[in-house]
């Protein structure tokens, strides 16, 4: 049996002093002591998922440089290139359609964003086909027009494919580059993971017999490359100084004052 005794604790409340009967103690040690076991798997298991972390973390820290490569390369291969040029037309290339002659089509190409950019024409016909300029580097905010050559070979079947699209395509590429350098095609291969597609273009032929708006425009690039073109060729105009020999500055007040004692000393001479 139990024993209970009443005893007058410090606060001046009873308290009641129960004791077990020992078949009862010795089970509550039992359930005790299994307690206390259970508290100690539990730390253990702890412990254990706390180093199974730590060795998970060290394998991630030290793989991170390749794990970062690679969600870079994924991301670029699936998130949409984001575009550094402007093209106009955006997605053909518009000939007139003159069979065995060599006709043109022009582009407008813009840097669109704050940096230089190189940008390079590719076409899946280089036998037929030419590009100029085949490339080169726009600063931010500046455009071009380039104008495309291209062989019309006579048709099988005496159709005029007018209106329709052609198999010779044309791509043109764009790269990121410093400022100051000068352009190469080597650029586009040795940073091939920064060369983006800008657009594939495709080729499209109209009837030079029958107006139409596209026609138009086409007219107006191609007077527009034309006049670049000639601005190009002409020498710089000269506002500065002329260098002449080693260095030596000759200033245009120099030389008139040198012609005009010149001809002063030749007519004193005719005068005598």
């Amino acid at each position: 049996m139990a024993i209970i005794r009443e005893e007058s604790g410090f606060d001046g409340k009873i308290w009641s002093l129960c004791r077990m009967p020992f078949w009862q103690s010795s089970g509550s040690g039992g359930s005790s002591s299994s307690s206390s076991q259970n508290l100690h798997n539990h730390h253990q298991q702890q412990q254990l998922n706390q180093q199974q972390q730590q060795q998970h973390g060290e394998r991630t820290s030290s793989n991170g440089g390749h794990s970062i490569n690679t969600v870079s390369s994924v991301a670029r291969s699936i998130l949409p290139t984001r575009r550094r040029l402007r093209l106009d037309p955006a997605t053909k290339l518009y000939f007139p359609y003159e069979p065995g002659k060599q006709v043109r089509s022009a582009v407008r190409i813009k840097n669109i964003t704050r940096s230089h950019v190189a940008f390079k024409f590719q076409t899946t016909a280089p036998k037929s086909c030419f590009m100029r300029p085949p490339g080169g580097i726009l600063a931010p905010g500046e455009s071009t027009i380039a104008t495309v050559f291209k062989f019309v070979e006579h048709p099988e079947n005496n159709e005029k494919p007018v209106n329709q699209k052609s198999k010779v395509k044309f791509k043109i590429m764009s790269l990121k580059v410093k400022a100051g350098i000068d352009y190469v095609p080597e650029l586009f291969d040795e940073q091939k993971d920064q060369v983006a597609v800008e657009q594939i273009l495709r080729v499209v032929f109209l009837d030079v017999e029958r107006p139409s708006p596209a026609m138009e425009k086409l007219k107006r690039q191609l007077a527009e490359a034309e006049a670049a073109l000639e601005a190009r060729k002409k020498p710089p105009e000269d506002t500065g100084p002329r260098i002449v020999g080693e260095g030596l500055v000759i200033d245009e007040w120099k030389e008139r004052r040198e012609r005009y004692l010149a001809r002063q000393q030749v007519e004193g001479v005719d005068s005598v």
